[in-house]
């Protein structure tokens, strides 16, 4: 038989003996019992417990159907080892796990997305496969429901909340540290666009890799090691004083981050019962905001104190956005802190055969929310430890080929799982998805960007709009030592004057001549010297480079002692600060569209708030041709980031539910890493026509969120449904 039925039945062997172990340890034994359950959304109630025979949870020892199953009904599996009939578990009125077809045809719960009528033909082989699917399903869904929601989730929200806020901080960092960077490593219009979109190469490899892999070694493993990768790379481009070890070193960073967001919401939506999962999913995507909120905060507060700096000799400096950079690695750090305590998901020990450790932590979810809500009684007083696991070495020789045995071994599953993303039931699916997420992620992330290069270039056409012109000017015998900032000096001509300590900021000398002037201590800003002549002109440490001086005649003049290296830009402070307050008050601005998501989002389903969110973006689009003001495009950006943040709560959501737990993480990490893909093409190209032209970048927003909006609607509604 093929892998993949092999691991479906080790799950359902799992859920069935978690199932019957619950039951028989039950300290009220109830006949004919009766136990209502209403869905609280569906509004549909189920028969719970009525003389079901134990029978219906006889574990299958072999892997081929009509197999006769080793067990009896006294015998015990894996998972319950050690326990006998009378052992009692907590004292409470919890009477054990429903049969799924001791529900009424109405009232049973839905797994997945609809069953096509061929599946419910279960004399097929495929038939009676789909019938287990969502019979362990429900299964699972109901242990959830017993072991209750509280304090063990609510530890975990605030523990993935720190992980999706470094994805968050991540996003921010290099748009933040970028201006002074620039600076600091002499770089290139092509470089500064490189180390701009280098976060997102590194995301979208990150979030395929990890993606893939959480589904084979466990998400909580897997979302450390993402992490660690991160926060000591991101610790490492902290120092590094190359333009090329930064670039690198963000690139890694990135890889790590990548693997967050896929990881972290099929994680947690594992240990969420059904009537919480899209309420407490949405929740968590704010800790995303929170992220942005904190860059944002730190990045003012730091980047522009030049005071926090150190050098030692020429070579090597620490400038305060390096300690910005070494600042935004703490929620990482935290993170995997925090994380080191938490759990495996029991949903992926029982996806992999792992009963036992399944049962553990499904007791210790338990037994904390039961003694957080003051109910001692109902803990479990039997505590079993949990088994070592013994690594069987094979015998491949050296541990090199060991370790190579293994990687290759782990590729092809990885690879495999993503090709069953593709299957002929999840085709279409897949297909739809992708391309919900790239329109999504082509128009966000188009404009996010898109509007800060907006507002800057309106800052830059009101600037120069209070330009000073001086013309046919002539000074003899003057000492400049003050500052000189947005003028165009044309036709003048300075004799022996002498430019002391003086500070220059976006200031053009045009068709001038100096002639026997003497400079020194000059900082200069977006200054150039254009068609000018210079006659034994001393420059005495200045950072008057060779690129300022635009088909300009120096003769007999002398350069001594200039500095040396970029300097940082003194004259960025008031820019700086407006760049950090505009990110703060776009990233803030989501929070209420958040709330809203949260509270509706398993009242009005996925999809509505999909494309309901999507359309208001869309509409909101068209209001970007009013915006020729500063203040009018952060009001656009507020509006735009406040109604489009709930359709990507509802797809992150919607992700989470619509594929499997064997290939949950697999699915997202894809999806994501096509988002990372959308996000670097939508900067590309909306970025190009700032400065030109505002038409084409409405458009192309607004044409991508519509094609999403109206493919989301042909997704299936995965409200009211159990995580498959």
């Amino acid at each position: 038989m093929d892998e993949g039925f092999r691991d479906r039945t080790a799950f359902i062997r799992g859920a069935k003996d978690i199932a019957k172990e619950v039951k028989k340890h039950a300290t009220k034994k109830v006949g004919k019992g009766v136990d209502r359950m209403q869905d609280e959304y569906t509004k549909r109630s189920y028969t719970r417990f009525e003389e079901e025979d134990d029978d219906d949870y006889q574990p299958q020892d072999g892997y081929y159907r009509g197999e006769p199953s080793v067990d009896d009904e006294g015998a015990s599996s894996d998972a319950t080892e050690g326990h006998d009939e009378d052992d009692e578990i907590y004292e409470g009125e919890y009477q054990g796990i429903p049969r799924n077809d001791s529900l009424k045809g109405g009232d049973r719960l839905t797994a997945g997305p609809e069953v096509a009528s061929e599946f419910r033909d279960f004399d097929d082989p495929e038939g009676e496969k789909k019938k287990e699917k969502e019979e362990l399903s429900q299964q699972y869904e109901l242990i959830l429901q017993e072991c209750g929601h509280g304090k063990f989730q609510w530890t975990l929200y605030f523990v993935l909340g720190l992980a999706l806020m470094a994805d968050g901080v991540e996003i921010f960092v290099v748009g933040f540290v970028l201006p002074s960077a620039e600076k600091d490593m002499c770089l290139s219009d092509s470089n500064k666009g490189m180390l701009g979109l280098i976060v997102y190469l590194g995301m979208m490899v990150g979030a395929f890799l990890w993606g893939g892999l959480a589904d084979r070694l466990g998400r909580r493993q897997c979302l450390l090691m993402s992490l660690s990768v991160n926060s000591v790379f991101a610790f490492f481009s902290s120092f590094v004083q190359g333009y090329g070890t930064f670039l690198f070193c963000r690139l890694l960073s990135g890889v790590g981050i990548g693997g967050s967001i896929p990881i972290v919401f099929s994680y947690y939506s594992e240990f969420l019962a059904q009537e919480k999962r899209g309420e407490h999913l949405s929740w968590l995507c704010m800790f995303w905001m929170i992220g942005g909120i904190y860059a944002s905060a730190m990045a003012w507060a730091i980047i522009p104190h030049y005071g926090w700096s150190f050098q030692m000799g020429s070579a090597y400096q620490f400038h305060s956005w390096r300690v910005f950079v070494l600042v935004c690695a703490f929620p990482s750090v935290f993170a995997i802190g925090a994380l080191t305590s938490m759990p495996e998901s029991p949903r992926f020990f029982l996806e992999n055969g792992k009963h036992d450790e399944a049962w553990m932590v499904l007791k210790q979810v338990h037994d904390t929310n039961m003694r957080a809500k003051g109910h001692p009684e109902r803990v479990f007083s039997t505590i079993k430890q949990e088994d070592e696991l013994v690594e069987i070495q094979s015998d491949t020789g050296t541990w090199y080929r060991r370790w190579m045995v293994r990687f290759l071994n782990l590729s092809q599953q990885v690879w495999a799982n993503f090709h069953q993303c593709f299957a002929p039931e999840y085709r279409r699916v897949t297909l739809m998805m992708m391309a919900v997420w790239f329109t999504m992620s082509f128009s966000y992330y188009g404009l996010t960007v898109w509007f800060p290069d907006m507002i800057k270039h309106l800052q830059n056409v009101e600037y120069a709009s209070r330009t000073k012109v001086f013309n046919n000017e002539t000074f003899r015998h003057i000492t400049f030592n003050f500052t000189l900032e947005n003028q165009i000096h044309r036709r003048g001509e300075y004799f022996n004057d002498k430019f002391i300590g003086l500070k220059m900021k976006s200031v053009s000398f045009i068709d001038s001549l100096f002639e026997e002037c003497y400079f020194e201590d000059v900082t200069s800003s977006n200054t150039f010297f254009k068609n000018c002549t210079f006659l034994a002109t001393v420059f005495y440490n200045t950072d008057l480079f060779e690129y300022k001086f635009i088909d300009s005649r120096i003769i007999n003049s002398t350069f001594l002692h200039n500095k040396e290296g970029c300097q940082l830009d003194f004259s960025d402070d008031n820019n700086a600060y407006m760049i950090y307050f505009v990110s703060f008050l776009g990233t803030l601005a989501v929070l209420p569209g958040n709330i809203v998501s949260a509270l509706l989002m398993d009242k009005i389903g996925r999809l509505r708030m999909l494309a309901g969110s999507s359309v208001m973006s869309c509409v909101s689009c068209f209001f970007l041709s009013f915006g020729n003001s500063e203040s009018a495009m952060i009001a656009l950006l507020c509006l735009f980031g406040g109604v489009s943040i709930a359709s990507w709560n509802a797809l992150d959501v919607l992700t989470v539910e619509l594929y499997p737990s064997d290939r949950r993480t697999t699915a997202f990490g894809f999806l994501n890493a096509l988002c990372k893909l959308a996000a670097v093409l939508g900067i590309s190209i909306f970025t190009s026509f700032v400065g030109i032209t505002k038409a084409v970048p409405i458009l192309l927003a607004s044409a991508a969120l519509a094609v999403g909006s109206s493919l989301a609607l042909k997704l299936p509604e995965t409200r009211g449904q159990v995580l498959q």
